[in-house]
């Protein structure tokens, strides 16, 4: 694991900043031949990052143990390095402190483990490091976040350094927010050699950069918006400009007779799969297709029945969507196809369905999520029924059938929904819908179940394959899961093997 050199240190802003959270008393203390005053007694808190943590414990069934002066807060919290010695340096103003304390981090279910001791915190540079020991081999001051040194020096923002990203297990942590860091004096020295915080005296002309907020933590991403290429089937984008004759208008209830579905899953999913870590790709087949750039997915050949009196419908669509990831040996840690899509809306809600199969097992008529539209009411336009940006939120099913990484009640992508009442009805373009679709990297386009592909880049996860879907994007570790075929779940995208059905499986 390479160390990188420390950078230059930080601009005046920092500079001040330190000096004024030591205070007064400690510039009194030194002199222009001593400019190293020795510090103790402070602490550090960092919880790396609140994702990682539930990742740990969660669906990698894995453990913190802090050990020998460092503990962890309750409700798998923050950690805290205790002890804290070092020196502030009144030239430059900062400061450098060295915690004891060690956290080892493991899990024998996707068979990891590594420990972090001599955790540093060093103002000049604006980093906090630590030893890391990984398969038996211990480099020394590895650089974990780097840090926006405030004036209190509490709930600094930090940012996960490369090598951090190589130490957890996740290329997707690079550049990503950490937790914040808080560094205090816990244990007050000798009058003579106070270097409180508590002392500080801010100075009159601040230069420091204010303290960040800490940065929302979610293990699943709200991905609500709708992505710029989104399938949807959208009433006013092709509807033709005269109505059909009374004479031929569709009843209000019967059979659907043509329709699209307009769905994208979850789009930090997509980015995983293909951008992320898994380094896969996302294949449409059997008249399914993806809009272009990675794009949201459309089902066609729309088959069922309304109500509009009821304001009730059930339909179903043809098409799947494979992602496929984390190749090793030519086997896959991530094969999950959907397909067998149903919607159906009673009121203004219902459900989303799909058969589901991972890793070779199917499930069908999986309840994958639940559906809100904006209004309850059904209205047929030129025969054709059109709902867009049905909110889809998962569901307990859902949930599992992602393996436990999305939690129930997380929002998916939207759904956009358009059916045909009559034979003769003209339904909407959409991007990426019936009509002409992406090519290339996006998909086929055409509806016809000619196989559209989204590929990511090559390569394979050391040791295995990563576990879980993305949270903020792609924010999953890469921690060794063994051989695929040892794993029932593999990415976050394992089916459940035993599930509700909604109705009776084929």
């Amino acid at each position: 694991m390479p160390v990188r050199s420390h950078r230059r240190p930080l601009a005046l802003a920092a500079a001040v900043a330190t000096a004024a959270a030591l205070g007064a008393t400690a510039l009194a203390t030194t002199t222009a031949s001593a400019a190293e005053v020795p510090l103790s007694g402070y602490e550090l808190t960092w919880g790396i990052k609140q994702s990682y943590r539930t990742y740990v414990t969660g669906f990698a069934a894995g453990s913190f143990t802090a050990t020998d002066g460092a503990s962890q807060a309750a409700d798998n919290g923050v950690f805290a390095f205790t002890d804290g010695t070092g020196t502030y340096e009144s030239t430059a103003h900062t400061v450098d402190l060295g915690f004891k304390g060690s956290l080892k981090i493991e899990s024998t279910a996707h068979r990891f483990e590594l420990t972090l001791s001599d955790v540093r915190f060093d103002s000049a540079t604006a980093e906090v490091t630590a030893d890391v020991t990984k398969s038996g081999t211990t480099t020394q001051d590895v650089p974990l976040a780097d840090v926006t040194v405030t004036r209190s020096m509490t709930d600094m923002a930090t940012t996960l350094t490369q090598e951090a990203a190589d130490v957890f297990g996740s290329a997707s942590y690079a550049g990503a927010a950490g937790d914040p860091l808080t560094v205090v004096q816990k244990t007050q020295p000798s009058p003579t050699a106070s270097a409180s915080p508590s002392t500080s005296a801010s100075p009159s002309e601040s230069a420091s950069p204010s303290a960040s907020a800490s940065p929302s933590e979610s293990a699943s991403p709200s991905t609500s918006a709708s992505p710029s290429a989104s399938a949807s089937a959208s009433a006013s984008a092709t509807s033709p400009s005269t109505s059909a004759s009374p004479s031929t208008q569709a009843p209000t209830k019967g059979d659907i007779v043509d329709g699209t579905l307009g769905w994208g899953v979850k789009e930090s999913f997509r980015t995983y799969v293909v951008d992320g870590v898994a380094k896969g790709s996302i294949t449409t087949s059997g008249g399914a297709s993806q809009a272009a750039g990675n794009g949201v997915f459309t089902f066609v050949d729309a088959q069922g029945e309304y109500d509009t009196e009821a304001d009730s419908l059930s339909a179903s669509f043809e098409g799947a969507v494979n992602f496929k990831g984390h190749e090793e040996d030519g086997e896959y840690g991530l094969d999950l196809t959907l397909t067998g899509l149903e919607a159906t809306l009673d009121g203004g809600s219902g459900e989303l369905t799909a058969d589901v199969t991972s890793l070779g097992r199917t499930s069908k008529d999986v309840v994958l999520a639940e559906l809100k539209a904006d209004a309850a009411e059904l209205t047929a336009k030129n025969d054709v029924i059109t709902l867009d940006d049905v909110t889809a939120t998962l569901t307990d099913e859902g949930a599992e059938a992602f393996g436990g990484f999305y939690t129930a009640g997380t929002e998916l992508d939207p759904v956009d929904l358009s059916v045909a009442l009559t034979e003769d009805a003209d339904l909407p373009d959409g991007d990426g819908g019936s009509g002409t679709g992406g090519s290339g990297t996006g998909g086929s386009g055409d509806g016809s179940g000619t196989t559209g592909s989204t590929t990511g880049g090559t390569g394979s996860t050391t040791g295995g394959i990563t576990g879980g879907l993305a949270a903020t994007g792609s924010d999953v570790p890469a921690a060794a899961l063994g051989t695929a075929a040892a794993v029932t779940v593999a990415a976050g995208a394992g089916v459940v093997l035993a599930m509700r059905r909604r109705r009776t499986a084929e």
